[in-house]
């Protein structure tokens, strides 16, 4: 997998940290610059082992052992283990290795980064309650209640300031993100627009103003994360100003 440009390293490691912290797991183990989270197989974002650093090995234990280490911990929950890679260190040797046992590559994704921005936010914009939120989240997108819980469960844990924010026309919800504001950064996570009101503006409409609701709040950098393949929302985010920051991708387990 290749780099997408040559990442500021300060600031992607920054929005790495900000955007584990704004979609926390429910269990998670250190190992020594791994992260282990464990969600009950909800989002790969929250069942994934990430790599803070780089394995160097440094004589202590192989790479093919500590794979197998984490394969037998991800077992114990019944979970395919997934190794989320950054493009902000290189984990060619990681890469590599899960590619020779089998890991299929998935979900290449792109990190976007825009300057948030002064502003009221659109008319229909309203800020909700998150229970509130959740049963729109899940009715826009299909979602069953026994996800629902656990995306309940998972935004419960967010620790700094959350938007749970609607569009609607009329009484209809048609739009809905969740913003979460830590020191200067606004992660927006779960944008969706309703697919029967699509093409008519309300996520941009939406976005702008979750960007001002986090320029209000001190933050000066907005970050998304983006599935590689979708177009539309890649049309969405660069009329907003949105710029490639770093990619990374998924490697699942046979």
């Amino acid at each position: 997998m290749t780099r997408a440009g040559e990442p500021d390293a300060a600031l992607t490691r920054r929005i790495e940290e900000a955007s584990l912290n704004a979609w926390p797991a429910m269990e998670q183990l250190l190992m020594d610059g791994w992260l282990l989270r464990f969600s009950r197989g909800f989002t790969k974002r929250a069942n994934s082992v990430v790599p803070l650093y780089p394995w160097t090995g440094n004589g202590r234990e192989p790479l093919a052992e500590r794979v197998r280490h984490c394969e037998n911990l991800y077992a114990r929950e019944g979970l395919q283990t997934i190794f989320r890679l950054p493009a902000i260190d290189d984990n060619t040797a990681l890469d590599a290795h899960l590619e020779s046992r089998g890991y299929n590559l998935v979900d290449p994704t792109l990190v976007l980064v825009a300057p948030t921005r002064p502003g009221p936010g659109h008319e229909d914009f309203a800020l909700v309650p998150a229970e509130h939120w959740l049963d729109i989240y899940a009715e826009l997108t299909g979602m069953p209640d026994t996800a629902r819980k656990l995306h309940g469960a998972i935004v419960a844990g967010i620790p700094t300031p959350c938007g749970f924010a609607v569009l609607r026309r009329g009484e209809r919800p048609v739009a809905c993100g969740l913003a979460v504001v830590e020191r200067d950064l606004l992660g927006l996570f779960d944008i969706v627009t309703d697919p029967d009101a699509r093409r008519s503006g309300h996520g941009t409409a939406l976005v702008g103003s979750l960007l001002g609701w986090g320029h209000a709040r001190g933050a000066r950098l907005a970050y998304l994360q983006m599935i590689e393949s979708n177009v539309p929302a890649s049309a969405l985010y660069r009329k907003l100003g949105f710029e490639i920051a770093y990619n990374y991708w998924y490697r699942i387990s046979p």
